[in-house]
């Protein structure tokens, strides 16, 4: 999810880097005052308490601004991320996004800050304001506006720059230069943040083989909790030994011998560009897990897929592996087969469920040649910068 903050004194170009960011990265735009006038116009509760205060000459306070955010953040949860413009207006308001993004599950990526001097942007809307008609495009208005721009900008400014996501952009440059200098903040971002997919489906559909060719292709480092569990009963470990009886009778391995083994996994994989988990989440609370391990790495998932295959052709498929080198002990009768489909159905449906509210899952039909579906998973994890 691709959050970005746009700043900027009126006349530095604000409306046209907002235009450019949200067409280039499919971005919803979230401006305070856009959203205040929709309320207010669709007459909602929150639109009738900001019109009562207005109507008294106060402002409409912050506890009304964050529901109205909120409700839009929650409303567009499934999209590539958000357009803050002109908000947060003050360190208050900065606090309150950082809350509303980690409800969500993601954070604020940037603030750009468009820096242009005063004499410019009073030139521009004084400019402006001679075929605009708009009445508080003349210098004294302009200025006082300015003035009022920085007293409250500069130390929300100074918040985002302690945290190391603010950056300076020159919007004196033509409007494609400063395009430029956006595109190049984004890709550097974008650059330091971990890729993250998770991939779903039935046992037997294809998840463990798409897995590994998608990691090789991407560069990404590939999690299977099969692969780690199964080095463990090589190993001949107690653990490995406890994980071999759950394999005997189907059952899913317990979060206690799962969690340290990912968690590991995550700090030794140093300079990778992200990860592809395939067998974790299986449950809701390893999706609460997943999403704490990945925010002490500063990231979240960046795309899920649900690879689809009917139930008959998951259990030929698992018939047929169970004949091969390739056989997992759950493969080794037909009872076995049927209670991990199961198992499948009533702990991992349910966080897929729960993906689809905070984030999109691409749903690919796994049934055709091994090329094929992975062309399709490909070209929906195709990240943007590559």
């Amino acid at each position: 999810m691709l959050n970005i903050a746009l700043f900027g004194p009126p006349g530095a170009g604000k409306g046209t880097q907002s235009e450019f960011l949200i067409k280039k990265y499919n971005l919803t735009y979230i401006s305070t005052g856009d959203l205040l006038r929709k309320e207010l116009a669709a007459g909602s509760p929150l639109g009738e308490q900001a019109r009562e205060i207005i109507a008294s000459g106060g402002l409409v306070s912050d506890e009304i601004i964050v529901q109205i955010i909120e409700k839009t953040i929650a409303e567009n949860a499934q999209g590539d991320g958000f357009l803050f413009d002109g908000f947060p207006r003050t360190t208050i308001q900065a606090y309150i996004l950082e809350g509303l993004m980690i409800k969500l599950g993601t954070s604020l990526t940037f603030l750009i800050d468009l820096q242009v001097p005063e004499n410019v942007s009073v030139e521009r809307l004084v400019n402006r304001g001679k075929t605009s008609g708009r009445s508080d495009d003349n210098e004294t208005v302009i200025r006082n506006r300015l003035k009022e721009y920085h007293e409250k900008t500069l130390p929300v400014l100074q918040f985002y720059k302690d945290k190391g996501v603010r950056h300076k952009v020159d919007a004196t440059a033509s409007i494609e230069e400063v395009n430029r200098q956006v595109l190049d903040i984004v890709k550097e971002e974008q650059r330091k943040r971990l890729f993250n997919v998770v991939i779903f489906g039935y046992p037997g559909s294809g998840r463990g083989s798409q897995g590994k060719a998608l990691a090789e292709h991407f560069g990404l480092e590939y999690v299977a909790t099969g692969r780690m569990l199964e080095e463990e009963i090589a190993a001949g470990t107690e653990t490995g030994k406890r994980i071999e009886k759950l394999y005997e009778t189907g059952e899913l391995v317990p979060d206690e011998i799962v969690v340290p083994l990912i968690e590991k996994r995550l700090a030794n994989a140093k300079g990778v560009r992200g990860f592809i988990f395939k067998g974790f989440p299986r449950t809701l609370v390893q999706s609460y897990i997943l999403e704490g391990l990945l925010r002490k790495h500063d990231a979240t998932i960046s795309r899920v897929i649900e690879i689809e295959v009917p139930t008959l052709e998951l259990i030929r498929r698992l018939d047929e592996r169970s004949k091969t080198d390739r056989c997992m002990p759950y493969d080794s009768s037909t009872a076995k087969i049927v209670k991990r489909l199961q198992e499948h159905e009533t702990k991992t449906k349910p966080v897929i469920e729960k993906f689809s509210q905070l984030h999109e899952v691409h749903k690919v039909d796994g049934m055709d040649t091994f090329d094929n579906v992975f062309q399709r998973i490909a070209d929906i994890i195709e990240p943007p910068v590559m």
